[in-house]
C-alpha cells in the first residue's frame, strides 16, 4: 500500500494508531511533567513574560534546550553563545533523523515536516527500533501530539505556579530531567558502542561538572558521540 492510497483509509484505521501512540508515551508524559512545571517557572524567573515563556514551549519544543537557554538568558549570556549551546544540546536530533530516515522519507512534505517538529527523545525512544514494515505515521503523529499537549500543560503549570509557589526551585523538580533520560536510555542499551556512548557521558559528565569546567555539557556530548562512533566501527 503507497503512502497516497492511505488517504483514503477510514478514519478509524487512523484513529486506532494513534490513540495507540498517546496511550504508550502516557508514562513519559507523567514523567516530564515536573520538568515542563521546571521550564515554565525558569521562564518566568528569567525575565520572559508567561506569553514569552508559553510561546518558546509552543515554538521551540525542546526541553534541555529551553533550560539551558532560560538558563543563559537569566546570567546575560549573549545570542550567540545560547544558541551554540543549544545546538549542541540538541545535536542527537541529528542522529534521530538518520535513524529515522528511512521511515519517514517516502511521507509527503508536510508529514515529514510535522514529525520533525515532534521528534522528541521520548518519541524516538517509542518508534526508534521499527523499521519501514512497522513505522506507523498515524502512532507516531499520536504519539507526538499527546506529548507536545502535556509538555505545554505542564510549563503552563509551571508559570502559574511561578507567580504562587516561592522557591520553586527547592522542590526538586529539576532531578525529573535525569529521571526521564534514565528511562529512555537504560532500555536502549542493548550493544558495546551505545554502552560506551552512555558511560563516556556519564563519566564526563560527573567529572567535568566537580571540577567545573565551562562548556562542560558541549565537550560531554561530543566526546560521548565520538565514542560511541568510534566504538561502532572497532565492532563492524
Amino acid at each position: 500500500m503507497t503512502y497516497q492510497s492511505t488517504l483514503a483509509e477510514p478514519p478509524m484505521l487512523r484513529l486506532r494508531p494513534a490513540l495507540q501512540g498517546a496511550i504508550a508515551i502516557l508514562p513519559l508524559c507523567l514523567a516530564v511533567l515536573p520538568w515542563g512545571i521546571l521550564a515554565g517557572s525558569m521562564a518566568i524567573q528569567s525575565g520572559l513574560t508567561a506569553a514569552e515563556g508559553l510561546g518558546m514551549s509552543a515554538i521551540v519544543f525542546a526541553g534541555a534546550s529551553q533550560l539551558v537557554a532560560m538558563g543563559m538568558i537569566k546570567t546575560g549570556a549573549g545570542l550567540l553563545a545560547i544558541l551554540v549551546s543549544t545546538f549542541f544540546v540538541t545535536a542527537q536530533h541529528f542522529l534521530y533523523g538518520l535513524r529515522l530516515r528511512e521511515c519517514i522519507a517516502p511521507l509527503p512534505l508536510r508529514w515529514r515536516i510535522l514529525l520533525a517538529f515532534l521528534l522528541t527523545d521520548e518519541l524516538f525512544a517509542l518508534t526508534g527500533n521499527q523499521g519501514p514494515a512497522r513505522f506507523n505515521r498515524w502512532y507516531a503523529l499520536g504519539a507526538g501530539l499527546a506529548f507536545y499537549v502535556c509538555w505545554f500543560f505542564a510549563t503552563l503549570l509551571g508559570v502559574l505556579a511561578a507567580s504562587s509557589v516561592s522557591n520553586l526551585d527547592s522542590y526538586g523538580l529539576d532531578f525529573s530531567i535525569a529521571a526521564t533520560f534514565i528511562a529512555i536510555v537504560v532500555p536502549m542499551i542493548r550493544n558495546l558502542p551505545v554502552l560506551a556512548c552512555v558511560l563516556t557521558a556519564l563519566g564526563l559528565s560527573i567529572g567535568l561538572h566537580y571540577y567545573q569546567v565551562p562548556g562542560a555539557l558541549i565537550i560531554t556530548t561530543i566526546a560521548a558521540m565520538v565514542v560511541g562512533l568510534l566504538s561502532s566501527r572497532e565492532r563492524a
